[in-house]
């Protein structure tokens, strides 16, 4: 029986509680509905700090998840080998930095490791900057790589003219290209590229060669693709032969074989390289092993590093709408007085007139930082319509964003909040 009674109790009491929340939520929003101009700068000081840390949340979420598309679809278990580990530089002082004395990774190195039975393709890759012309059309600092046969099936898009070159015509050192669609319809306009003869020249002077057009590439729409339109292939053999690419700047890229596990694949490079190089027991590597991963996990920190700028620059924007809300709410208090005491004189605890002032600060940024979300994600949605970046509104942006606007409306309002509730009635009822 006495069990009984204490649920109905409890019950009552919940639904008291509601009861109160309730009207303390309809007075906040009668308040605020009747002093528009003075809610409506709270509210704006708030909803300008949150829209512009969502748009960037948006766009750092956006960019690596485009990254993380463009590493799985290349394949996240290739592997690089370059002569330095870029996702682990460090800036020192010093003559320069320790890698800068290591061999170049030659393509005789990419033949030997295309052979291990781990390795599915290994493809040796070298950048440069070129000068190409055709007629009186040219176009500079254009983005070109010497690459071997194969490497269209590690890049994301489709050719939609001609062919790539292949191994024979590496093995050859032919003056072949493949340029992007960009590229074509910058040099070529409606004409067919396909068979045409275009100027190459490297940006570090070299002497013009020209090479025949085989085939047009429209790489997959992407942040990279359009920032970086024009762009030409060669085979590396080309590159290295007639345009004075740099050895130094060379890489493999290594596919592994899909019944064998990434560190045997390791094992398998590194003894391979070892050997190659001569390189005695106990000496240090003088190249090093790059997986998609190490990669990603860069982007991360990098990501990580944003988020907690964002954090940062969340927290400095309501820290300027609190200080918005504490005016606010003082303002109330000194207007309402008269309305605390009368509320006391019926009845009203110290506990409610707290509840009714903090739900009203807290209502106020509340409702700026929905404004907020609303704008930094229309404005995400206008940024990916215009712009080839990505934009994404992450859900944790915007379960924070609502999260730390409620509580620091009621951080800031808690003064206000205490100094009405602790109003004698007796001299709130005199305060004209």
């Amino acid at each position: 029986m006495s069990t009984g009674r204490a649920a109905r109790a409890r019950d009552r009491a919940a639904r008291a509680s509601w009861i109160r929340l309730g009207e303390a939520f309809r007075i906040a929003s009668e308040t605020i509905l009747a002093n528009p101009i003075r809610s409506g700068l709270t509210i704006l000081g708030v909803s300008v700090g949150v829209a512009v840390v969502v748009l960037l949340a948006a766009f750092v979420s956006g960019l690596r998840a485009t990254i993380t598309d463009s590493f799985e679809a290349s394949g996240p278990r290739n592997i690089v080998i370059t002569r330095f580990d870029f996702t682990a530089v460090r800036v020192e002082n010093g003559p320069g930095p320790p890698w800068w004395t290591r061999p170049e990774i030659l393509p005789a190195e990419a033949d030997r490791i295309a052979r291990l039975a781990s390795v599915d393709e290994a493809l040796y890759n070298v950048p440069l900057t070129v000068t190409v012309d055709f007629d009186s059309r040219r176009v500079a600092s254009v983005q070109s790589q010497g690459y071997a046969a194969g490497w269209p099936a590690y890049a994301q898009g489709d050719f939609v003219a001609g062919r790539d070159f292949t191994p024979g015509e590496v093995r050859q050192s032919r003056a072949v290209a493949v340029i992007s669609q960009a590229l074509a319809q910058e040099l070529f306009g409606f004409r067919d590229p396909v068979g045409q003869r275009i100027g190459l020249a490297n940006t570090s002077g070299t002497a013009r060669r020209e090479f025949t057009v085989l085939g047009v590439f429209e790489p997959a729409p992407n942040i990279f693709t359009a920032v970086i339109k024009h762009w030409v292939v060669v085979p590396y053999t080309t590159a290295l032969k007639h345009l004075s690419a740099a050895e130094r700047d060379g890489q493999i890229l290594v596919v592994p074989a899909d019944s064998v596990s990434q560190a045997r694949v390791r094992d398998d490079l590194t003894t391979a390289l070892r050997q190659m190089r001569g390189l005695r027991p106990g000496a240090d590597n003088d190249f090093s092993l790059i997986e998609s991963a190490q990669v990603l996990a860069l982007i991360d920190r990098f990501a990580a590093v944003v988020v907690l700028a964002m954090l940062a620059l969340t927290s400095a924007a309501l820290m300027v709408g609190g200080v918005g809300v504490i005016g606010i709410m003082l303002i109330s208090v000194s207007e309402r007085t008269h309305e605390i005491g009368i509320r006391k004189a019926v009845g009203a605890t110290r506990r409610e007139i707290l509840w009714q002032f903090l739900v009203e600060a807290g209502l106020l940024t509340v409702l700026g930082a929905a404004l907020g979300l609303l704008a930094g994600g229309g404005g995400a949605n206008l940024v990916e319509a215009l712009t080839p970046l990505p934009a994404e509104v992450p859900g944790w942006a915007i379960g924070s964003a609502l999260i730390m606007a409620a509580l620091t409306g009621m951080l800031f309002g808690l003064l206000p909040a205490v100094r009405a509730a602790r109003l004698d009635p007796v001299a709130a009822l005199r305060f004209e």
